[in-house]
């Protein structure tokens, strides 16, 4: 990402400004894993690949690497039928079956929308030790609250009322006091 004095920029990507990419290139390359999991009445199989485009066996490697060996190991998991909005699933659960899309995907840049917010802080570890050992070749991008969340990224975007106040990485920007992320990190207990 490079940005100007004066609040423009750019955002470059594996060495591709993306505002020279058409709107459909984009969202096929990118893989979102909203805060609210989407998931629709349908089969397990077609909500974690509905391009068929996997065999089973790389399915249930997703479920697996995604936490839920419970439900890959299950006769008949994948043909599992999802009732209207994941509801026979919990939140987590539904959370971990978007992380599994998410891994079968395996798009060169992942945005984590508040992606744990709603999830218990074990299920948040989970998500978090997944993506960084299978997404560790990728732009990960991450809007979140808790901070121990990201602490851990190569760079941290800290914005206030929708400007930029701070780009840095995470132990630059808390190694300055005055800094709103180093504030933050106080406010949760974290320095």
């Amino acid at each position: 990402m490079e940005l100007d004095g004066e609040g423009g920029g750019s955002i470059i990507l594996h060495g591709v400004d993306v505002s020279r990419v058409g709107l459909q290139t984009l969202r096929s390359r990118l893989t979102i894993i909203p805060q609210e999991p989407v998931l629709f009445s349908s089969t397990l199989r077609f909500n974690l690949d509905p391009g068929s485009r996997h065999t089973d066996q790389q399915i249930c490697r997703a479920l697996e690497l995604a936490g839920l060996s419970d439900i890959a190991a299950a006769p008949g998991a994948l043909d599992q039928e999802v009732q209207e909005r994941g509801e026979n699933f919990s939140v987590g659960q539904r959370q971990l079956i978007c992380l599994g899309r998410a891994l079968l995907r395996s798009s060169k840049l992942l945005l984590l929308d508040e992606a744990t917010a709603a999830v218990d802080l074990e299920t948040d570890q989970l998500v978090q030790r997944t993506i960084r050992e299978q997404f560790r070749d990728c732009t990960v991008l991450t809007i979140a609250h808790r901070l121990k969340t990201i602490m851990d990224s190569d760079r941290v975007l800290v914005l206030e009322h929708g400007e930029l106040k701070e780009f840095d990485t995470p132990s630059r920007l808390l190694a300055n006091p005055s800094s709103i992320f180093y504030s933050l990190a106080k406010e949760s207990g974290l320095v």
